[in-house]
Order: structure tokens, then sequence, then C-alpha cells
């Protein structure tokens, strides 16, 4: 048995050690892929806006590069004066004409007269000299307003003016507009004369690209030069459209600078040695300090996803826009953080969550004195989540703070009204307003991780609901019982730090299973046992059974597992003493199967669960005292508070001797409260002698 014990723990151990490391590692990878690639340039400014850095001098030779902007005007510039490149084919015109001459001879001698002919060869050939082109490059030619066009001819340019140059088209209605009669008009057309029109100038793409980008080449990229040792601005002074033309010089230069495979590679080393220590130092915390939340394999999971949700969304936002940081509600993380575990624990994983986020940041000192208070603000203003209006407040003082810090970290930094950025405030009202959705992703967070939230007891607390209500009707005893008993063990777990609000709702429903069978417990019985008829194996069971239907009906219900675990613990694995000791008593010579007189357990295992187990036992066993004085009372929680300790059903609780001591104390002043003996009220005595009439006057 002892060695099964050991290795349940060995496995446990071992099990929480893998999802561990597979947390940490798989928080560090995503963390590192997403961290901003590309390099940047230490500093941030805008034109027209104040320098918010030091004195910055040029510490090497750079030349001042001219704007997009001054680049294309001058392209445009040069390009309206450039002239395309064509290639003439004197041969073709040659080739035209010799056909139309040899058709002449062949067909058309007869019908068209020798005058016409004699037109025609004429016009053709000054048609080619002039020059065909196609009818797309003559329409483009035309539409881009070109004037003159270089031809090449032998590997000589010449200048030529576009306005001489024909399409097949144009050169056909030529020669046919300048006859002078109709009748001319329409012989000439009978010729197919289109068919010997073809152009014999050729677009030259090669040479126009070469030629076109050469020319381009020759606009100088830069402006002038900033030499060594030379003033570019200083704090406080605007940034003038030349002085930003300076400093963007100087960002290309340095990033040109920067991009090199060692640099690199030395920066992803550097990214990972910091990222490896923030969250290493962050294990370490809660190894040291929170080790039950380090331990839970759920709590851990929920913490490092939050870490990396938040910071990947923040890393992601500094590619939207400068200041698109601000708008991720970083106070998002520490209000849920705190809703489910703690507030040091939430601090803690937002100044993680924060350090990591800053080297994204444009201006990381100040987004980090931001963030810090605005976190503090979040932590400080709900720390116990229970009503909406809470979350409206946190999200209107998370607003406040972001404005107050915005401004006296400027006016520290600037001392000047003016430097203020109108647009920070839209964004930290966007952040405010984002901020309210954290309801609904505690909602979800609940679902997925099955935490309970303060919101969710407030809501499971309330009487009115139906198996409460339930309770109380079918069985008022028990919901009695169990009112006492929440106001016995919220007050405990008030008085040792615990959660009294979890305890208080856990308590509540911790009997809810006496619904099956209300009437074989006491305190809904009115005169009548039914244990009477059963054996003292079948009554234990029947009591037992209890704790079982109980579990069954938080099922059915969806009740959350902490609450749950109040059902299932609050007898452990302790025994229905009045009948184990009644059939002990009765056959003190047969051996007792111990497991028919046992509840199923487990043990309490938090501070409130063990809580509740004392505080049951007590209220119940307070019912049978024959008088209620401060050394009974007394004797009475002592007695049953120590004999659980003895059975060893607090063995699995973070419950302290001092804990132990303070909750005794606490139940004695309740209980002394509750069973306090009233004042008889004496009677008024009546005078004999007087009369009735004077007893009605007065």
């Amino acid at each position: 048995m002892q060695n099964m014990k050991r290795e349940t723990v060995k496995s446990f151990f071992g099990k929480t050690l893998i999802f561990q490391i597979l947390f940490f590692v798989a928080a560090l990878f995503l963390t590192i892929y997403f961290f901003p690639r590309e390099e940047k340039f230490r500093y941030h400014f805008q034109e027209g806006k104040p320098w918010k850095y030091g004195l910055l001098t040029a510490s090497f030779d750079f030349p001042i590069y001219k704007s997009q902007e001054q680049i294309k005007k001058e392209q445009d510039s040069i390009l309206q004066q450039f002239q395309p490149f064509y290639v003439e084919n004197a041969s073709i015109g040659k080739q035209q004409i010799a056909k139309f001459q040899q058709a002449y001879k062949n067909d058309l001698k007869d019908r068209l007269p020798h005058h016409l002919y004699n037109y025609t060869i004429t016009a053709l050939d000054n048609i080619y000299k002039q020059g065909i082109i196609s009818s797309g490059e003559y329409d483009k030619l035309q539409k881009e307003h070109i004037e003159n066009i270089r031809i090449l001819n032998n590997n000589i340019a010449r200048e030529y003016q576009v306005s001489q140059l024909r399409s097949p088209r144009t050169a056909y209605e030529q020669i046919i507009n300048s006859l002078p009669d109709e009748a001319s008009k329409d012989l000439l057309r009978t010729c197919n004369l289109n068919t010997y029109l073809v152009e014999n100038m050729v677009f030259d793409s090669t040479t126009t690209k070469k030629i076109r980008y050469e020319l381009l080449q020759r606009i100088s990229a830069s402006s002038g030069i900033v030499q060594a040792g030379e003033r570019i601005i200083d704090r406080g002074e605007i940034v003038s459209p030349h002085t930003y033309q300076i400093l963007k010089s100087l960002e290309t230069v340095t990033l040109k600078k920067k991009i090199n495979m060692d640099r690199r590679e030395t920066t992803l080393i550097g990214q990972a040695i910091v990222i490896t220590c923030l969250f290493t130092f962050f294990y370490l915390f809660l190894a040291l300090f929170r080790s039950r939340i380090f331990k839970d394999i759920r709590s851990l999971g929920f913490l490092m996803l939050m870490i990396v949700c938040v910071t990947l969304a923040a890393y992601m936002m500094t590619q939207t826009r400068l200041q698109g940081i601000y708008l991720v509600p970083f106070a998002m993380l520490p209000l849920t953080v705190v809703t489910f575990l703690d507030s040091r624990t939430a601090l803690y994983a937002h100044l993680v969550t924060v350090l990591l986020c800053a080297f994204a940041a444009p201006f990381p000192l100040e987004f980090i004195f931001l963030q810090i208070i605005v976190g503090m603000t979040a932590i400080d203003s709900l720390s116990e989540l229970v009503k909406r209006s809470q979350l409206v407040r946190c999200a209107i003082l998370v607003f406040i703070a972001y404005c107050v810090s915005y401004v006296g970290y400027t006016l520290l930094t600037e001392g000047d009204w003016s430097k203020l950025n109108p647009n920070m405030f839209l964004y930290f009202g966007i952040n405010g307003v984002l901020l309210l959705f954290a309801y609904l992703l505690i909602y979800l967070l609940e679902k997925t991780f099955g935490f309970i939230s303060n919101v969710t007891l407030v809501e499971l607390s309330d009487i009115n609901s139906p198996v409460l209500r339930q309770l109380s009707e079918i069985c008022p005893g028990t919901f009695q019982h169990s009112m006492q008993i929440s106001n016995l063990a919220a007050e405990a777990a008030n008085k040792i730090g615990a959660n009294a609000q979890l305890v208080r709702t856990g308590a509540l429903y911790h009997d809810i299973g006496k619904l099956a069978n209300p009437a074989f417990f006491t305190e809904n019985q009115s005169g009548v046992n039914p244990h009477h008829n059963l054996s003292y194996e079948q009554s234990a069971q029947i009591i037992i059974q209890h704790v079982k239907d109980g579990i069954k009906m938080a099922d059915k219900l969806m009740l959350p597992q902490a609450i749950k675990d109040f059902i299932s613990t609050h007898h452990g694995k302790s025994k229905t003493k009045y009948f184990y000791n009644s059939y002990k008593n009765e056959f003190p010579d047969f051996k007792i199967n111990e497991d028919s007189f046992t509840y199923p357990g487990p043990n309490p295992f938090t501070k409130e669960t063990g809580i509740l187990m004392m505080a049951d036992a007590v209220e119940a066993a307070s019912r049978s005292l024959k008088e209620y004085t401060e050394e009974s009372i007394s004797k009475l929680v002592n007695n049953i508070i120590d004999s659980q300790i003895a059975d060893g059903l607090f063995k699995n609780t973070p419950l302290s001797f001092r804990d132990v001591e303070t909750i005794k104390n606490v139940f004695i002043e309740k209980l002394k409260t509750m069973y306090h003996t009233r004042i008889s009220y004496p009677e008024l005595k009546e005078d004999p002698h007087r009369k009735p009439d004077q007893t009605k006057q007065q």
C-alpha cells in the first residue's frame, strides 16, 4: 500500500513537471517567434511634433536623402522631355511601292488612269518617307502628348516630329483626301490601297528602356550631406520638414548598417536571453511564494496563456501604428488574474508582461511607467469582482490613471503643456472601453479552466435559486443547518485569510444530497425515525449516500468543481460515528466491516474545505447540548475538532496550528451568540383596587 502511494506521488509530480516545462518552452518559443523582427531606429519622431530626446549630433557622415515625393517629381520632369526610340526600315516602303507597281501591270492598268497611277506612286513614296507606325503606337503617342521621337537608322538616332508620323489608317485617308475630285477618290478606293500601307517604323522597347533607366539613374538620391559632429536637433525642438528629412536619412543609413546576418543572429540570441530571464524569474516567484499555483497545471497554464496572449497582441499592434500598443488593454491581465488567484500573483504577472512588451514599445520608459500605474490601479480597485458596476468603476479609474500618469510624465520630461499628444487620450479611452469586455473574458476563462469567480459565487449563493429554494421547502432543517454553517465558516475564513465567499457558497450546497431522502436525517424528522426499522449498516449506507447523491445532483446542475469539492469532502473519510459506535457497542465480538460505515471522501485539501468540515461537525453536535454555557460550548468545539485532527482528516489541508486555534475561537464565540440565554421579561402587575374605567383611561 505504501509503495502504491509513492508511485502515485511520483507519477503526479512527474506529470506536473512535464507540463511546467512544456508551458515554459511553448511560451518562450511563441514570444521569440513573434517578437518584432525588423530592425528599428532607436528614435521615434513625427514631423511637426517636438523632439522627445536629448541633443542629437551626427556620429558619422551621411547623405540627406530626398523624399519619395521629391524623387518622383524629378522623375516626372525628366520623363516629360524623354523621347522614345523607333527603328526605321527603309526597304519596307520600296517593297510596298514595287508591289503596287506590279499590281498595276497585272490588274489595275485597265481601270486606273496613268495620272492616278503616278499620283499614287508619289504619295506612297512621301508617306513612307514621313514614316508609318502601328495604330496602337500612334494612339499612344497622341495620348501622352509626345512631340518628338528618336529614329534609329544604322545605329544613328535622329530627332523626329511626331506630327509627321502616320498610322496605316491616317496614311490611307491622307492619300485619298488629297485628290481633287470625288470620281478620282472613288476610283482609287477600288485599288485596295490599304494593303500597301505597312508600318516601316517599329518601337524599340529595349533601347527605350535602357536610355530611360540611364536617365533616371542620373537623378541624385540625396540633396546634401551631414558631416560627423554636426548638430541635428535638441530636446523640445519641433521637427521641421528639413529636419525630418535629415532624421529619416539617418534612420535609413543606420538600418542599412544593421542589416547583416551576424547582427541578426546576435540580436536573436539577445532576445532569447532576455525573454528566458523574464519567464525564469516568473517561474521562480511561483515556485518560492506560490507553490500551490505552480504545482497546479490548470492555474499555471492559465497564467502563461494570459501573459503570452497579451504580449503577442502588443507585438502585433506595434506593427500597425506608432502608438498602437496603447490600444492593448494591459489592465485586463491583472484584473482576470486577481479575480481567480491573488493580487500578488496578478501584479507579478503584469510586470513580466509589461517588460516583455517594452522592447516593442516606441517609448519604453514612458510605456513601463504608465502600465505599472495602470496595473496597480486595476488590482487595487478590483480585488473582488462581485458586480458589473465594479468593472465599470475599474475601467473609469484605469482611464483616469492613464491620463494623469501620462500628463505627469510628459510635464516631467518636456515641461510644456503643448507637448501633450491628444491622440493618446483617445487611445486611453478605447483601452478603457475594451476593459469592459473583461466580464465576458472572465466567464469564458471560468468555463475553460474550471475556475470560479466571486461573481459566480454570489449568483450561486442566492437562496432564491431553484435548488436552494427546494432545499428550504423539502429539507427545512437541513437548510437551516446549512445557513448556520455558512455563517460560522465564513467568519472563520475571514479570520485566517481564506476565501469567505467560497466557503459560504460551498456551505449552502454541501448537503443538497439530502433532498433524495430527507426523512432519514434528524434535522428534518418530526417524531418518526425511519432508522428504527433498519440495521446499523443500512442506516449508515443511507446517510453516506447523501454525499454521492449530492455529487450527482451537482453534476446535473453543472455546479463548478470548487463547489462539488465541498460536497465530497465535508465528511472526508470519517465514519458515521453514531451507527458505527452503536454497532460496536451492541456487537462487541463481531468483526465490523469498516467500509460500510466510512464516507467515500476524499479528505479536505484546502483551507476552505477544512473549515467547512469543522463547522459542519460543530454545528450539528451543538444541537445536542443540554445547556449552552461557555464551558460546554468550548468543550464541545475543542473535542470535535481535536478528534478530527487525531483521525488525520486535515493532513492534506494547508491549515496551521494557529489557523485551527483561530477557527476554534471563532466557533466558540459564534455559538455563544447563537445560543445565548434570553432575559425573562417581567409581567405587569395590575392594582386590584384600580377601577376598570381607570385602567382603560390609563
